[in-house]
């Protein structure tokens, strides 16, 4: 099996873990997803970044989800991004994030060129196995046949039992601020 066609069937297989999303002309993805993460602490700030998110965002119904390989996340320094993996999300026995929600008020979406607006989103957020509540707000901005998505929200740490040893409290905050920026692609079969 050739590589071209390895990732053809690594992304249908994706796809079929979405179930509730389906298969329709409203649905929108990316595989190139923008999230990036900054912890201000009184010793230090650290931030790191992926743009290997994949989502699908449903037009008509609102649904999102999102599935985000932790070890993907890039780090300044190799060691925090080895303390990350290892120590605090423990990426070997919990190798994604997700997301799943909705969008609530998606009926008043309006396709008009470059302008942005702003909606409601409520879902369920899961870090180091632990699922939690989430409710913020996003912009989608329809650009030539695509959609820009974006988001900014707060995840508190401990909230997904992750551990930050005393040794180092004063370097990672316990409240995380969430940026996802998605460029979403009109699915085609």
């Amino acid at each position: 099996m050739n590589l071209k066609h390895l990732k053809k069937v690594l992304f249908f297989l994706t796809i079929l873990s979405f179930p509730e999303l389906g298969v329709a002309q409203d649905i929108f993805f990316t595989k190139t997803g923008s999230v990036t993460f900054f912890s201000s602490a009184p010793l230090e700030d650290i931030e790191a970044k992926t743009q290997k998110a994949v989502s699908f965002l449903n037009l008509k119904t609102g649904e999102v989800q999102f599935k985000i390989p932790m070890t993907s996340f890039q780090f300044k320094k190799s060691l925090m991004q080895e303390h990350f993996n290892e120590n605090y999300v423990e990426s070997d026995e919990f190798p994604y994030a997700t997301l799943k929600g909705k969008i609530i008020n998606i009926s008043t979406f309006v396709h008009v060129q470059n302008k942005s607006q702003l909606f409601d989103f409520e879902g369920k957020i899961t870090i180091h196995g632990v699922t939690k509540k989430l409710k913020t707000t996003c912009s989608l901005i329809p650009h030539n046949e695509n959609i820009i998505g974006k988001s900014k929200f707060q995840i508190r740490v401990a909230d997904h039992d992750i551990k930050i040893p005393k040794l180092v409290f004063q370097n990672i905050a316990e409240v995380v601020d969430v940026t996802v920026d998605v460029e979403y692609l009109r699915y085609q079969k």
